[in-house]
């Protein structure tokens, strides 16, 4: 059996296989931030596999978090009730959903904000780029508000608020979104956090916000879900070490990365989900950094998802390496692009099926096409992938009494 279709424990979940739907903004929802039950239901279910690992696109966790047209939110009754049939919808299927908690900081603008002032950041620095707005017009990022402790201490507070939302409305577990040059990430680099209080300067202080709110989400998720209770395990968080998106910067890279990733291990983490560095927007980073983040990943002890722009062949000898390590490393590969074109993406890569090429002009658009309009493997295709893969490896007993199986629990169409 090929290595992505071996199982992994997260948290208290059993995976059937290791290909990760990644979080992904789509921009589906309503103005006001209300998943499209109909729409959105249908893209995650059509994904879902049994035994499979959905974490959904960037959520926020309050009006002020927002900086995308139509992206969900998990703040108000409405868009808890609304959530609640779309992760329904997928548990039936048997797959499980983990909601990703989104504040993005300076990365919002002054029409999206509900007092109409500036973003908030960790320190008045601008993104050098410009931001779509609610309109559909584009206009420069302006320059954020310097959060004050109390605010800081509340946006604290919201994440914890939307973490209980977020076991209401029936998710498997929450990933905190610490990546992409959003909040968390401001705080951590000293190109956007030029701070000179606690949340500023030392690499100590430029990471406190980013494990206060991890500590904030775990405790709130373990108090909803009941200390006793397996599902209480299921928290994660996303990163990007040598990441470039909206104007990240560090003086530091791999130091910085040397103190946060080791000090994430007293939280036991369900996984640590991380932007491999060869992936920085559209543009490929040195093999240096490469180098440093996967030497970073033997610092921590858990589950590790990485994410950028992997290839099957790539992916499954990435978690072959890791099962080979000294010691041996519990991996899977998170794949985005590929999901949004392949709704069965799990079959196509276990049939070694063509994939479909997705299309990059409506990944933000507001209705189906090249969201719910995807094309799945025919039957008859699926008959002849076993019939191919029964003839290339004959002597395979294990993969030959396997691949029945195999091929129900990555089935999504009903």
């Amino acid at each position: 059996m090929a290595p992505l279709f071996t199982p992994i424990k997260i948290g208290s979940l059993q995976l059937t296989h290791r290909i990760i739907m990644a979080p992904l903004t789509r921009c589906r929802a309503s103005p006001e931030g209300v998943p499209n039950t109909e729409l959105a239901g249908t893209y995650y279910t059509q994904r879902t596999t049994k035994g499979g690992l959905i974490i959904s696109e960037a959520t926020n966790i309050s009006r002020q978090a927002t900086g995308h047209f139509c992206a969900p939110g998990i703040y108000t009754p409405a868009q808890v009730e609304a959530w609640k049939s779309i992760t329904s919808a997928i548990q039936k299927k048997g797959g499980f959903i983990f909601l990703q908690l989104w504040h993005v900081g300076r990365g919002s603008h002054s029409k999206y904000q509900p007092d109409g002032r500036p973003p908030v950041g960790p320190s008045p620095i601008a993104i050098k780029e410009e931001t779509s707005l609610p309109d559909g017009s584009l206009a420069p990022f302006e320059v954020p508000r310097e959060l004050t402790l109390e605010e800081i201490t509340a946006i604290v507070e919201d994440y914890r608020k939307a973490t209980k939302n977020a076991f209401l409305a029936g998710f498997d577990g929450v990933e905190v979104h610490g990546a992409n040059g959003y909040l968390i990430d401001q705080f951590l680099h000293d190109g956007s956090n030029q701070r000179k209080d606690k949340y500023g300067g030392s690499y100590e202080n430029r990471a406190r916000f980013l494990l206060e709110v991890v500590e904030a989400v775990q405790q709130t998720w373990i108090e909803a879900a009941g200390a006793g209770s397996p599902k209480a395990a299921n928290v994660g968080l996303r990163l990007a070490p040598f990441g470039k998106y909206q104007d990240m910067s560090d003086s530091h890279e791999a130091e910085l990365y040397g103190y946060v990733i080791p000090n994430l291990n007293r939280f036991n983490l369900a996984y640590l989900h991380v932007v491999e560095p060869r992936v920085i927007g559209s543009t490929a980073a040195g093999p240096e950094a490469v180098e440093v983040v996967h030497s970073l990943g033997k610092t921590y002890n858990g589950p590790w998802i990485t994410a950028g722009g992997y290839r099957p062949d790539d992916a499954n000898k990435t978690v072959m390496d890791a099962a080979h390590s000294d010691p041996p490393r519990a991996v899977a590969v998170a794949f985005g692009r590929l999901f949004i074109a392949n709704p069965d993406l799990p079959l196509r890569i276990f049939l070694r099926a063509p994939l479909h090429h997705y299309n990059r002009a409506t990944f933000y658009t507001h209705d189906a096409v090249g969201y719910t309009d995807q094309p799945f493997l025919a039957a008859g295709d699926i008959v002849e992938g076993v019939k191919e893969l029964r003839v290339e490896q004959p002597d395979n007993q294990k993969l030959q009494n396997a691949i029945e199986g195999e091929i129900q629990l990555l089935k999504v169409q009903a």
